[in-house]
């Protein structure tokens, strides 16, 4: 049975607790920073994702956990360095909630998403302290993929974005006829430029067609380990390493591994 809000309140309240004891008696609690918590922060971050992918229940509760330790645990530094606590943030959170949401909490109209996304932007640049220009809420240290969707995506919601998303294939086409032509060249540094200017307009298709190509990659990226993994391990079970085997050999495990 899942809790009601004074379940919730009061587990929340016990978690403060514990981390509030752990502060002061463990001493790998005590001597942690904002700086050294960063890394692990990104990590734990990333293992939530993946259970995310796999729509494993179970451990994106888990995962939510480690992710929650962080936040709690970087509001409690700032709470003893006098900065804000725990309260501030869920403050702070609950008043940007409202003012970017007046089609909720006022008397603005936004009847689907798309408005509320068009919405968004304006938002934002109104702000007290938001960004300055519709791109500067991207953050630099986002990977390329996500940092590249995310770019396109505040485009679209200032309205520059394709009319009809079928002509984005054209840019497609254009992007891998300039690499073509610079690979011809050998030139590095320019064929890495329309490697780049590729990536991006794939993006932007997937993007148009309501696709995460984040995920995208992922779901090939799992795929592509688990038929390697049945190459490597047929080549095991016959005794062999997989440098032994040819090419012809290895293609023919991957096509079995495709059927399965």
């Amino acid at each position: 049975m899942l809790n009601m809000k004074e379940g919730k309140l009061a587990a929340f309240g016990r978690l403060l607790d514990i981390l509030d004891e752990l502060r002061v008696k463990c001493p790998w609690d005590k001597k942690q920073t904002n700086e050294s918590l960063r890394t692990n922060t990104i990590e734990e971050t990333y293992e939530l994702c993946e259970a995310i992918i796999r729509n494993d229940a179970a451990e994106i509760k888990k995962e939510l956990g480690d992710v929650l330790l962080h936040i709690i645990f970087y509001a409690k530094i700032a709470d003893e360095k006098g900065q804000f606590d725990i309260a501030d943030v869920c403050n702070t959170l609950c008043d940007k909630l409202i003012f970017r949401h007046p089609h909720v909490f006022g008397t603005e109209n936004a009847d689907t998403a798309g408005q509320v996304e068009q919405n968004w932007e304006q938002i934002k640049l109104k702000e007290k302290g938001g960004n300055k220009t519709v791109l500067e809420g991207v953050p630099a240290s986002l990977p390329s993929i996500a940092k590249a969707h995310r770019i396109q995506d505040k485009a679209r919601n200032a309205g520059f974005d394709w009319e009809q998303r079928e002509d984005v294939w054209d840019k497609v086409a254009e992007e891998f006829t300039e690499l073509k032509h610079e690979i011809h060249s050998m030139d590095k540094d320019k064929m890495e430029a329309e490697f780049g200017d590729l990536f991006f307009s794939l993006i932007n298709a997937a993007r148009l067609y309501k696709i995460n190509p984040d995920n995208a990659l992922e779901r090939t990226n799992q795929k592509f380990i688990q038929r390697f993994n049945y190459i490597e391990q047929q080549a095991k079970e016959k005794g062999r390493s997989l440098k032994e085997m040819n090419l012809d050999e290895m293609e023919k495990l991957w096509q079995e591994a495709k059927k399965k």
